[in-house]
């Protein structure tokens, strides 16, 4: 996925300046994808340029005009193009698990310090992922279309964290097993 569909998302869902598209990604969007506004912009320009988007220009007072971006004819078919094409396996890519890999070269008390500030990490995400879900979703059972669509999306936040959550656990309880192990070794040689 490029910030070019993200945006385009955001779009579909709603016109916007580049500021409140900003703002959708600092809210929602952003736990899935994140860009920084001067990407955004960058980005709404490229699009416009590429004809995926219009824009109105609002006048403010005493400010420059604002441009207010929608999705255009030719941005809702790309977007209804690229949502149809299939979608790679995205590869696992993750440093904690490189590290983890290579815990035994290191200080081992370290790590197991790092891997629980990442499991609150992903515990506090859990807690806002929820809360979300019980707040806007409070019937599941009843969402259709983009609200579905945006459910789904968030259930599987909320998956990934709860596994994420667990998996830390997991390593957890063998890290702490094994700093006890070895530091039980160690003070038995220096006796």
């Amino acid at each position: 996925m490029a910030l070019e569909h993200a945006i385009l998302v955001s779009l579909s869902e709603r016109p916007g300046t580049g500021y409140e598209i900003g703002q959708q990604f600092s809210r929602s969007i952003g736990y899935f994808w994140s860009a920084t506004h001067q990407q955004i912009y960058r980005t709404l320009k490229k699009l416009h340029t590429d004809g995926l988007v219009s824009f109105e220009s609002v006048v403010q007072d005493g400010r420059p005009d604002k441009k207010v971006y929608s999705l255009s004819d030719a941005g809702h078919a790309m977007l209804a193009e690229w949502v149809a094409s299939p979608t790679p396996l995205a590869p696992l890519r993750s440093d904690l698990g490189l590290k983890l890999r290579a815990a035994d070269l290191g200080d081992l008390a370290t790590v197991i310090a790092e891997l629980r500030a990442h499991r609150e990490e992903a515990a506090a995400l859990l807690a806002v992922f929820q809360g979300w879900e019980r707040d806007y979703y409070p019937d599941p059972d009843a969402l259709t279309g983009r609200k579905l669509g945006q459910y789904l999306v968030l259930r599987g936040g909320v998956m990934m964290h709860q596994h994420t959550i667990a998996w830390c656990d997991e390593v957890l309880a063998r890290f702490e097993r094994e700093l006890d192990r070895t530091t039980a070794a160690e003070v038995g040689t220096s006796s």
